[in-house]
């Protein structure tokens, strides 16, 4: 009997303000908007012969509570705090639960930016972190993603 192989979800979280990209800061964060970054997204997770769930909020306990449900549920996260990478105990405590590979996401290079913006609750307990490549960096961390999990 042949064993079904399942295919890996990725929980891909989108933070504060992201639903606003396409028309906020589009010199910092591009034009296209996060439905459309979100199409491109599960098209590449396709591709890539894996499943994404999207999600995005600009409530900390919104997505605290979605990383709680992905305990089991998912097999890797990539993640786009936004704002709350710079404030959220909260998410990374979240974050801490999961024992699957996490990839930080951001749209433009924090390092070139605020200096407030460079410190990241996140970033120690990220696997890896994107910077910098605009929506880009979402399709890169699957592809990483998807390279990791091949070779596990």
């Amino acid at each position: 009997m042949q064993e079904s192989k399942t295919t890996p979800k990725v929980l891909v979280l989108h933070g504060p303000n992201l639903n606003m990209l396409g028309g906020r800061e589009p010199s910092l964060y591009g034009t296209a908007t996060l439905e459309q970054i979100d199409t491109e997204i599960r098209y590449k997770a396709q591709q890539l012969n894996l499943e994404a769930e999207c999600f995005q909020s600009n409530y900390e306990g919104a997505l605290v509570e979605k990383i709680q449900e992905a305990i089991g549920a998912c097999q890797a996260v990539v993640i786009n705090p936004a704002a709350f990478t710079h404030t959220s105990v909260a998410v990374r405590d979240a974050l801490l639960l999961l024992d699957v590979p996490i990839i930080e996401v951001h749209l433009s290079n924090i390092y070139k930016r605020e200096p407030f913006r460079h410190f990241s609750y996140v970033a120690d307990i990220a696997t890896a972190r994107v910077a910098g490549f605009g929506k880009q960096g979402y399709l890169i961390a699957l592809e990483a993603l998807a390279r990791m999990m091949e070779s596990s």
